[in-house]
């Protein structure tokens, strides 16, 4: 079933913010809680995840029905993504470098800031990418 197009880009915003905030604060806490509201969106789509939950419960009714709709792959695909570079970033803040913390932190931020003020996202792109990959190698 597709999902609202306006779902994952309200959670690649509050991304954006909790990201900036662990850049400018260096907060393991708050980095480590978006590790896992990634987790959560990897595992079981974006409409699980805490963003998503809030989007549906909090904004969605405060919007006009959804005019535009996308498949969950992708998106889910870029929770994966996502989820990569925050642990990359935790394994940089806990246990060094700091810079690959910052670095990876950095990379996820700018991500969601493409989709959140764009709606240009970058892990949906590069699902599309490996699936057109995967169809012409079989």
């Amino acid at each position: 079933m597709d999902i609202d197009v306006r779902g994952p880009r309200f959670g690649a915003a509050v991304t954006t913010l909790v990201l900036a905030v662990v850049l400018i604060t260096g907060s393991v806490w708050l980095l480590a809680w978006q590790t896992l509201a990634f987790a959560l969106g990897a595992a079981g789509g974006v409409a699980r995840s805490p963003y998503g939950w809030l989007f549906r419960k909090a904004v969605r009714p405060r919007l006009g029905p959804p005019t535009e709709f996308e498949a969950p792959q992708p998106p889910r695909f870029a929770q994966s993504v996502g989820l990569a570079f925050a642990v990359v970033g935790l394994v940089g803040y806990v246990l060094g470098p700091t810079w690959l913390g910052l670095a990876a932190t950095g990379a996820a931020l700018a991500a969601a800031f493409l989709n959140s003020a764009f709606g240009y996202c970058l892990g949906c792109e590069m699902y599309l990418l490996v699936r057109r990959a995967t169809v012409r190698a079989q």
